[in-house]
């Protein structure tokens, strides 16, 4: 395949679908975790379930950056930009994530100067721009962003920048994964690996799942296609007695990831003790803070910050909702008091948030809606 549109191809999606249906089990049911949230978008955006057999459920979990960061975080990072000195710059999901008092938009219209940046070097321009001010740049995300803000630090300590930091939430993904395992009241089959962040890890650092958990995961790319053909290869393993890690997403992720990207963020960070998610509570070294040589550029030790932990809003259970524990449409503020203008959680903020895809793609029930699908005529074998 060369072109998008072949990724998208109706008459191939109902090949695929028709396999599935094919090796499942009757009064067998299955449930597979879509890790990341670019995959869920996918499956609601293109009516992805409409392909598959009512025995498998696909169940997203913590794979959105922004919404497995808890108020506390949003809550420093916006104590931080009331300093008058100082420009904070984020990505534009963050500038409506809600804290216990408010969004970044929310003290920006109170007079704090906050910037929307479209890279950690956009917040290093700003810098150098204004070295009168301290620029601190909100640095969220997985692995698949961190090597870009260990790059940017690296730049800004060859080019003796004094004015810039970094307020660093980046996280990684195998520990949660692993706090979703231990779960006793999830039962999965197998994960579809995330794509974008095994393109720096690679498929290596998830043989525990298969050779230890005795689950199955297959690293998918982010079209319908790619979606259904790795369903598919995990169902294929369950019928054949294996579990593996296959990687559907070669075209893209090698299997031992990006060297130099991990090189890189090993030279400038290391794993924190503990860190806490949103709804999955403190999980051990689970994510990133800068290495002492670089205590220059950490924002945590350049500015005097509340550190208070803040429970979510008792109406939004976005916690449930990241563990895979809650379809969005049952949160009883669902598409009512919580919405994308008027989020009280953050799995309705972010571009890649849960609740954002069942929202904008009209998934408000558990029912199944025939011909929704983006692709021509679902397959409706084995039901």
């Amino acid at each position: 395949m060369k072109y998008v549109d072949e990724f998208r191809d109706g008459d191939t999606a109902r090949a695929i679908g028709t396999r599935i249906a094919a090796l499942a089990e009757p009064g067998k049911r299955y449930a597979f975790m879509e890790v990341c949230g670019g995959h869920t978008h996918t499956i609601y955006k293109h009516g992805l379930e409409d392909h598959l057999p009512e025995s498998i459920r696909l169940v997203h979990g913590p794979g959105c950056p922004v919404c497995v960061l808890p108020m506390g975080r949003v809550d420093d990072a916006i104590a931080i930009a009331r300093d008058p000195d100082v420009i904070m710059t984020a990505f534009g999901d963050m500038m409506r994530v809600p804290g216990s008092d408010g969004s970044f938009f929310d003290a920006k219209a109170e007079g704090a100067d906050i910037r929307m940046v479209y890279s950690p070097l956009d917040a290093l321009k700003i810098a150098r721009a204004n070295p009168e001010r301290r620029v601190v740049f909100m640095a969220i995300g997985f692995e698949t962003t961190t090597p870009s803000t260990a790059m940017t630090i690296l730049r800004a300590a060859r080019e003796g920048l004094e004015n810039f930091s970094v307020f660093c939430n980046h996280v990684v993904v195998i520990p949660p994964m692993t706090a979703i395992l231990d779960s006793p009241d999830l039962r999965l089959d197998g994960f579809i690996g995330p794509g974008h962040v095994s393109t720096i890890i690679g498929c290596e650092p998830y043989r525990f799942i298969a050779s230890e958990r005795g689950k199955p995961l297959v690293v998918a790319g982010f079209e319908p296609l790619d979606i259904l053909q790795s369903i598919h290869q995990l169902m294929v393993q369950l019928a054949e007695g294996r579990c593996e890690v296959e990687n559907q997403y070669g075209r893209v992720v090698p299997w031992d990831g990006n060297r130099r990207a991990l090189e890189v963020v090993d030279e400038v960070m290391e794993l924190r003790d503990t860190f806490e998610w949103r709804g999955l509570g403190w999980i051990p070294e689970s994510a990133l803070q800068l290495r002492e040589a670089y205590a220059a550029f950490d924002a945590e030790r350049l500015f005097t910050i509340p550190g208070r932990r803040v429970a979510d809003p008792k109406a939004c259970q976005c916690g449930d909702v990241l563990q895979g524990a809650l379809e969005p449409w049952e949160c009883g503020v669902f598409g009512t008091a919580c919405t994308p203008e008027t989020p009280i959680g953050t799995c309705m903020v972010s571009s890649e948030g849960a609740c954002a895809a069942y929202y904008n793609y009209g998934r408000f029930s558990r029912s199944r809606t025939r011909g929704a699908t983006s692709l021509p005529d679902p397959v409706v074998v084995g039901r």
